[in-house]
């Protein structure tokens, strides 16, 4: 896998504060993201760049309630949960950019664009959600991402996203 490193803190690009964590575990996701079991599509997130990229980690296990029913005999992870795992992946890091300060902001989708699906997600898949910002406008982000399965493109898609404070 080609991964590149956080960018070191610097004072003329304001998302790469060098306070910001370089990764978040679930609790910490929990405290930025509203989502929770069953709908929580992301696990980790790594090599955080501000709000203009990272990497979300979800670990497929069989025992996810969708594989009861998405497809009996034949378990696939259901392609728009894929979306849902990049737009959390991608809301995390707006709300961690945003100060993180208010817990349990609400991150509603906004768009999904150019979405592709390239291969299936099984149990025992470990898929990675390259995210990487397009654009930003007050409290709206759009991003580009891949979900990758061992460095295997799985799905593909542009996704907008806004957090709304209550």
């Amino acid at each position: 896998m080609n991964r590149t490193p956080p960018a070191a803190a610097d004072a003329s690009n304001p998302a790469s504060d060098a306070s910001q964590p370089a990764s978040l575990d679930i609790q910490q996701i929990m405290t930025l993201l509203p989502h929770r079991y069953p709908f929580l599509m992301v696990d980790r997130i790594i090599e955080i760049r501000g709000d203009e990229s990272c990497i979300g980690i979800k670990n497929v296990t069989v025992n996810e309630p969708f594989f009861v029913g998405h497809f009996p005999g034949q378990p696939v992870m259901p392609g728009v949960l894929l979306l849902e795992g990049m737009a959390q992946s991608a809301g995390a890091i707006c709300s961690l950019a945003r100060g993180g300060a208010k817990p349990l902001q609400k991150v509603y989708f906004l768009t999904v664009d150019k979405a592709k699906f390239r291969r299936p997600v099984l149990p025992g898949d470990r898929v990675e959600y390259h995210m990487k910002r397009m654009a930003r406008r007050k409290t709206m982000w759009w991003y580009r991402g891949e979900a990758k399965v061992d460095g295997e493109l799985a799905c593909e898609a542009e996704v907008g996203a806004m957090i709304v404070e209550e």
